[in-house]
């Protein structure tokens, strides 16, 4: 059994995906981050960047005491390992998957959050942040639209944990302001993916909160990490 510690956001989704194309045994236990459940020491001691998600382990490959996972990268590529799935033995196409996992945790992904936050989320619109990171962002979709006019249907030849790592950046597109249009094979990919019933599944464990965000919410997510109102642990 795989404790899941989540929450529904785009880095959430990569893991609730990963675990259902698996179709290993999985529960889930979710983290409100608005409220500040990502600070408790129990979250801390198996996630010490207070990100979500993480995961344990409780039957880990060498029989030991459970093993906790953080970052997604690493999560991916321990279940991929632990089951021998979504992550080619062979070392040129291991190579080629893992480059491309790591380009979504060092680029897309960031830069994707940062366009968001500063567009979206933000208390105050700074312009020059705005138009920093869309044209990043831009960039990067450029990026991956070129390599999968290259490789055809996946990102490094057949479907991996590079296309579950890269997949839920790219749902926020709309929300962002980018159409896929300007990206038909990032389009394409796009409509492959999200037809996989699996994906669908991963999806569809927990929802965004809609309501706007407080003031508390909004401290506890992108200032200090403790609400006014919560006493500091």
């Amino acid at each position: 059994m795989i404790d899941l510690h989540y929450a529904p956001t785009p880095n959430g989704w990569k893991i609730s995906i990963m675990l259902e194309e698996l179709g290993v045994p999985y529960r889930v236990i979710p983290v409100d981050i608005r409220a500040g459940d990502q600070f408790k020491p129990e979250f801390l001691a198996i996630s010490p960047n207070n990100r979500i998600p993480a995961i344990v382990d409780h039957a880990p490959a060498d029989s030991g005491e459970p093993m906790s996972v953080f970052e997604t990268g690493a999560i991916l590529i321990y279940l991929a390992e632990k089951t021998g799935r979504l992550l080619p033995a062979e070392m040129r196409a291991r190579s080629r998957v893992i480059q491309w996992v790591m380009w979504q945790m060092g680029g897309l992904g960031p830069m994707l959050g940062q366009h968001g936050h500063f567009l979206l989320y933000a208390s105050e619109k700074i312009p020059y942040a705005i138009d920093r990171y869309r044209r990043e962002a831009a960039r990067l979709y450029g990026v991956l639209d070129t390599q999968l006019g290259k490789t055809g249907r996946f990102i490094a030849g057949d479907y991996s944990i590079a296309d579950i790592a890269c997949f839920p950046w790219t749902m926020t597109h709309k929300a962002q302001g980018f159409t896929l249009d300007d990206y038909p094979n990032v389009k394409r990919w796009y409509a492959d993916v999200r037809a996989r019933p699996q994906v669908q599944a991963g999806l569809a464990i927990g929802k965004f909160v809609k309501e706007p965000f407080s003031e508390d919410a909004r401290r506890i997510m992108f200032g200090t990490g403790v609400a006014a109102s919560a006493p500091a642990s």
